[in-house]
């Protein structure tokens, strides 16, 4: 399975403007033979723009969910994405993953919101969700959640091999890509794709360093603290002394 992640800037709050950009980035991602494209938290309408989240919130089906669907199909390239959603009163920081056809594949709501500013736009979510991707079984988080080693074990225990994880880290968690990340796909045997933002918006400076990483905690590939477009296969076998068994097998308390 051939994965596309990208690290860019954050949007300016013009939804239509990073509606036009993730077309171009499906293209480049399907003209590199990707399967899917892994974009950063909250792309729509912004990750620190809580004077915006409540406001262009939008429905799960509503214009930005059929559109990125229809963009998606229309460049053969799945798609996962960060975006607010509406349902009702509540605001959700969410993500999707639609299939290279546009159909949606799962859908998720952040558990674990991060700070004042998250926790009064967002209602935090309560559930988690697993597919099939390409024969893999797949599921999704949010940023703060990866942090969490109950959840990815939770999802690895519910058959999870690869996790996606769009992302808003900002400067000085640079921890969280060399340390965190890759601990939390060896503790659970999984493959993790985190997509960060750089630059800034409104104020924050954002990290860098999204990267894909294989359950031996190695990256498959990783960006710096600039753009990119990140491509991997992520059929590369372990090697034999990395595919060690569960450590609770082992576990003497």
């Amino acid at each position: 399975m051939r994965l596309a992640l990208y690290q860019g800037p954050p949007g300016t709050g013009d939804p239509e403007a990073g509606l036009t950009r993730l077309g171009a980035l499906l293209e480049a991602s399907a003209r590199a033979g990707a399967l899917m494209l892994v974009c950063p938290e909250l792309f729509l309408p912004g990750y620190n723009r809580p004077d915006l989240h409540g406001a262009l919130a939008q429905p799960r089906g509503g214009d930005w969910t059929q559109r990125l669907s229809a963009m998606a199909r229309a460049a053969g390239c799945g798609l996962v994405l960060g975006w607010a959603e509406r349902d009702g009163a509540a605001v959700y920081n969410a993500a999707t993953a639609w299939d290279a056809q546009g159909q949606e594949l799962g859908h998720y709501r952040k558990i674990q919101l991060f700070g004042p500013m998250e926790k009064g736009s967002f209602r935090p979510g309560a559930s988690y969700c697993l597919f099939d991707l390409a024969g893999v079984r797949a599921a999704l988080l949010i940023c703060y959640d990866v942090e969490f080693a109950p959840h990815v074990a939770a999802l690895a225990a519910q058959g999870a091999r690869l996790i996606l994880v769009p992302t808003a880290n900002p400067e000085g968690f640079g921890h969280v890509s060399t340390a965190l990340v890759p601990a939390r796909a060896a503790e659970a045997g999984v493959t993790i794709a985190y997509a960060n933002y750089c630059g800034a918006e409104a104020g924050l400076a954002y990290g860098g360093l999204s990267l894909i990483v294989g359950p031996d905690a190695r990256p498959l590939v990783s960006a710096g603290r600039g753009e990119a477009l990140l491509i991997a296969d992520l059929d590369v076998p372990l090697a034999p002394e990395l595919r060690s068994t569960q450590q609770q097998d082992y576990l003497e308390i």
